[in-house]
């Protein structure tokens, strides 16, 4: 349900609590100056008061005013009551439980949806984040169709975000991201990777730390403001460290002297048609194509992909592959591709069905 009419309700449940708390005070103290002014003085206003209510609430009386035989319009006034006033206590009644039993049982059927798509959750990568940084994190991990896991202090924000992407479609923890148990909350025992994009490089540091530590597999890329952070985070066994600082120098200085391939890459990153991306898809050892030509592979026409470059076991890069470059095992392909062609060539290399041609 959008955030916005969830907001609309709550409002809504609001306004009909107060209207239903001022008229059932009008009925009440209208009920009780009525009788006050049929008893003639023989009855205290908070006599009249308690009548009223036990009236209202149609739980029955004996004898509980004196001499109420003695006035004549005192019985009339009491059928009045009842007949006007009860419906006014019921609407009281079920306002109240509209208004606790929608916001808990909301409450307790989103956790418990949430913790579903959690379980289901396997080589995912967590967010430890949803702020300036991690936002741009997010938005290209759902635009790439990788599955992630939020974490963030900020339920309100996470929310947010939720009613923006999908409930089901952007699982979240609220909770402190360094903490053993909000990471194992987002299954880091099954991530493949962890981002971590808070604000502070301390914390980033303590998440860093705790997440090597319940996944020393996972690859963890963690944030650094200051430059001087960064052998302190690999240390803690980060497997990249970005400085925003330096990735905006590097922007702007791109921006002065080659404006033509930044918005190349930018259309490339932001058109919502074509949706490219510069992937990268390992080859294994049990692959067709270790040994295998470019140009014999039937890469191009299985998965419409453009291998620019290539990176050696060995760690070397191999930029603009020629068609007689031989593939390897164990060396990776870096491509130009759709995100979903790229889903078609893991698939492919993964079945053997990408191949020799």
């Amino acid at each position: 349900m959008p955030r916005e009419r969830v907001r609309e309700q709550q409002s809504l449940l609001r306004n009909r609590l107060v209207l239903a708390t001022l008229w059932l005070l009008a009925v009440i103290f209208v009920g009780a100056g009525g009788f006050e002014v049929i008893g003639e003085g023989d009855w205290s206003f908070a006599d009249c008061i308690y009548f009223t209510i036990i009236t209202l609430s149609t739980v029955g009386y004996s004898h509980t005013l004196s001499h109420f035989e003695d006035h004549d319009y005192a019985r009339v006034w009491t059928v009045g009551l009842i007949v006007l006033g009860s419906g006014t206590l019921v609407y009281f009644v079920s306002t109240i439980t509209a208004f606790i039993v929608e916001g808990d049982l909301g409450g307790a059927l989103r956790r418990n949806r949430m913790k579903q798509v959690l379980g289901k959750l396997h080589n995912h990568i967590i967010i430890c984040g949803a702020g300036t940084t991690g936002i741009h994190v997010i938005e290209e991990l759902v635009h790439s169709h990788i599955p992630f896991c939020v974490i963030d202090v900020n339920e309100q924000r996470l929310l947010e975000l939720a009613d923006r992407f999908g409930p089901d479609k952007f699982p979240y923890v609220v909770g402190d991201a360094a903490d053993d148990h909000t990471l194992q909350e987002a299954g880091i025992e099954h991530a493949q990777g962890v981002v971590a994009a808070l604000s502070e490089d301390k914390d980033n540091l303590f998440v860093t730390i705790t997440a090597s530590a319940l996944n020393p597999q996972a690859r963890i890329v963690a944030k650094a403001t200051d430059v001087a952070s960064r052998a302190k985070m690999m240390r803690a066994g980060a497997k990249a460290v970005v400085s925003p600082t330096q990735i905006g120098g590097l922007r702007l200085a791109s921006e002065a002297i080659r404006p033509t391939v930044v918005e190349f890459i930018d259309l490339m990153l932001r058109d919502p048609k074509k949706n490219l991306r510069i992937e990268e898809v390992s080859i294994p050892a049990s692959s067709s194509l270790a040994g295998t030509a470019l140009k014999d592979t039937n890469i191009r026409r299985e998965s419409k992909v453009l291998v620019i470059a290539v990176r050696l076991a060995d760690g070397r890069y191999e930029y603009n592959p020629q068609p007689e470059f031989v593939l390897e095992t164990g060396c990776t392909l870096i491509v130009l591709a759709e995100t979903a062609e790229m889903a078609r060539l893991r698939e492919g290399v993964a079945s053997g069905r990408v191949g020799r041609g």
